[in-house]
């Protein structure tokens, strides 16, 4: 069996994506974990990027599902009384988390606004000398309220059909710059290593993307020809890419304006009201006979729990993703099980551990040197390592960039 056809229901695009609950891990909710991304009023060195999920299946579906393998009725396991009672818990407690998160994005024109009014009662709290000497700041403050309703139009459509908005600029050409740095060389890495298959035949190939985000780089690689699954933890992430994959019906469709939330380390007035396009390309142009899809739920859980799971992937392509770990044994034990013998594991990103410090939370931190033994340990051979600068969600206008240095690698399954 295809893994991307494990453990969720494949529908088609007009249909749209089925978000499954999963009874067992919760998605994570926040926005974004990297700095670079105002995260309504969030410190970003806080957040949490958590896994990611979608699903394709061509000709043409974009599919959600949740984990939790072993959880649902479909696996056919007798809870008996008990497990019902707990399951129910499970599934109206998830239904409320669920609702939250809608909730508050409904609430995003009421909070940016009020952002917005504060700016104008601190400057009419100056002299009148000084407000004349600030002649085009309330001008301003016009058009971010305008460029707020231009979000908020496009928050009501995705509401109403139970999702959301994020910043959505990697959805965009304006991000194609930090795709192409640190994207396009893990693509690159899938065609070599697989520069045997002929173009029409890479869909026997199947590659999972766990942390996918918005999935765009679980679309790059369907787009390539290859099979691809996208695992994504949040909500956050899982209803805006459902969005983008299944709402949006041509390139450059919708307008939105994400830098308009911060006006610090901006070098021009007019940088804050850079609007962005999206999407920049056709969600549905992916090859015939390639698979693609995306999965919610809890890494561990969806793909390191069952044993049919096991040696079903040719390729597992990680970004921004393995210092989300709280155990990080765990996840390259669970990358190294689901890979076939001889599987390729393509890794590129920091090591900046998302639990270290957060009160109550395991956080087992190790440095890159101990990541690559702890690898090797476990049963990869390491093939290819150096090293790749890459911004994460940065503003192209701004002042200020986190760039990492990240850690690239090719390592195989012995």
């Amino acid at each position: 069996m295809n893994p991307a056809d494990q453990g969720h229901h494949q529908t088609s695009l007009q249909a749209g994506i089925r978000l499954e609950q999963n009874q067992t891990a919760r998605p994570r909710d926040t926005i974004s974990d990297r700095p670079g991304f105002d995260d309504y009023h969030h410190d970003q060195h806080q957040q949490h990027h958590g896994g990611h999920s979608h699903s394709h299946d061509h000709g043409h579906s974009h599919d959600h599902a949740h984990g939790g393998h072993g959880h649902s009725q479909d696996h056919g396991h007798d809870h008996g009384e008990h497990g019902s009672l707990e399951d129910n818990d499970a599934v109206h407690e998830e239904t409320l988390h669920f609702h939250k998160i809608i909730k508050a994005f409904s609430q995003y024109k009421a909070s940016a606004m009020y952002a917005n009014h504060r700016r104008r009662t601190d400057f009419y709290s100056l002299p009148e000398r000084q407000q004349k000497m600030l002649p085009t700041y309330l001008e301003r403050m016009e058009r971010i309220d305008d460029a707020i309703e231009a979000n908020y139009e496009i928050i009501k459509i995705i509401c109403e059909d139970q999702q959301i908005f994020v910043n959505e600029d990697r959805a965009t050409a304006k991000g194609k710059p930090e795709r192409d740095a640190i994207y396009e060389p893990l693509i690159q890495e899938l065609r070599t290593r697989f520069a045997s298959v002929p173009v029409e035949q890479r869909g026997g190939i199947n590659v999972l993307v766990p942390g996918s985000g918005l999935g765009r780089l679980a679309f790059d690689i369907a787009h390539e020809g290859f099979s691809a699954q996208g695992n994504e933890f949040s909500y956050y992430m899982l209803l805006a890419s459902n969005f983008i994959l299944n709402k949006s019906q041509r390139i450059n469709q919708f307008k939105i304006y994400p830098y308009i939330h911060s006006f610090s380390n901006i070098a021009k007035s007019s940088d804050v009201l850079t609007e962005a396009s999206i999407p920049d390309v056709n969600p549905s142009e992916i090859p015939r006979g390639t698979d693609f899809s995306m999965v919610a739920g809890d890494f561990i859980e969806v793909y390191g729990m069952e044993e049919e799971n096991y040696g079903k992937w040719d390729a597992v392509v990680t970004c921004f993703f393995i210092d989300t770990a709280k155990n990080i044994v765990d996840y390259l034990e669970t990358i190294h099980k689901i890979l076939k013998k001889g599987g390729v594991w393509i890794n590129a990103g920091p090591l900046l551990w998302h639990f270290e410090n957060t009160p109550n939370e395991i956080s087992v931190e190790l440095s890159l040197e101990e990541v690559i033994e702890l690898a090797k340990t476990i049963g990869f051979k390491m093939e290819i390592q150096e090293p790749v600068k890459s911004t994460y969600m940065a503003n192209p206008h701004g002042m200020l960039k986190y760039v990492y240095e990240c850690a690239r690698w090719t390592a195989t399954k012995v």
